[in-house]
C-alpha cells in the first residue's frame, strides 16, 4: 500500500512543484492538492490520510491551527508544516508536528521525509 498525502499551499507554484514530486515518486498517492487550509480537515475525515504537508503562513486559517485540528482526529495524519521562517520550526515542534520544511525544500528533502514516515511506520508494525 502506498503513502496517502494531501498538500495544502496557497502559491500555485510551490503546489505545482509538490505535486510533480509526488506524482513521480514511486509508492506515493496525492489524494488531493488545496490552496486553502479549511476545506482539508473534511476532505481528510472522508479519505483517510497518511501525510499532510500543509504552508504555515496562509490567508484563511495557518498550517499550525490546520495540524491542531489534524490531531484532533481519530486516526491523524503526520503533518509535515512548511515555511520560508525558519523560526516556525519552533511552532512544528511544540504542536507535534512529523517534521518541519523550510521553503525553499528539494525533491531530495521530501522525498527523506516521505522515507522517514514509511520507515517509522514499518517499524510500528503497521
Amino acid at each position: 500500500m502506498g503513502i496517502r498525502v494531501v498538500i495544502v499551499d496557497n502559491a500555485p507554484e510551490l503546489l505545482d512543484k509538490l505535486t510533480g514530486i509526488f506524482r513521480n515518486m514511486e509508492g506515493v498517492e496525492l489524494l488531493g492538492r488545496f490552496e486553502e487550509a479549511v476545506a482539508v480537515v473534511e476532505f481528510v475525515k472522508e479519505h483517510p490520510t497518511d501525510m499532510v504537508f500543509t504552508d504555515i503562513v496562509m490567508p484563511d486559517i495557518s498550517g499550525i491551527s490546520l495540524a491542531t485540528e489534524l490531531h484532533k482526529l481519530v486516526q491523524p495524519p503526520a503533518v509535515v508544516l512548511m515555511s520560508s521562517i525558519p523560526g516556525f520550526s519552533l511552532e512544528a515542534w511544540k504542536i507535534q508536528a512529523f517534521a518541519f520544511l523550510e521553503k525553499p525544500y528539494t525533491r531530495a528533502q521530501v522525498v527523506q521525509l516521505v522515507n522517514r514516515y514509511r520507515k517509522e511506520k514499518e517499524r510500528m508494525g503497521e
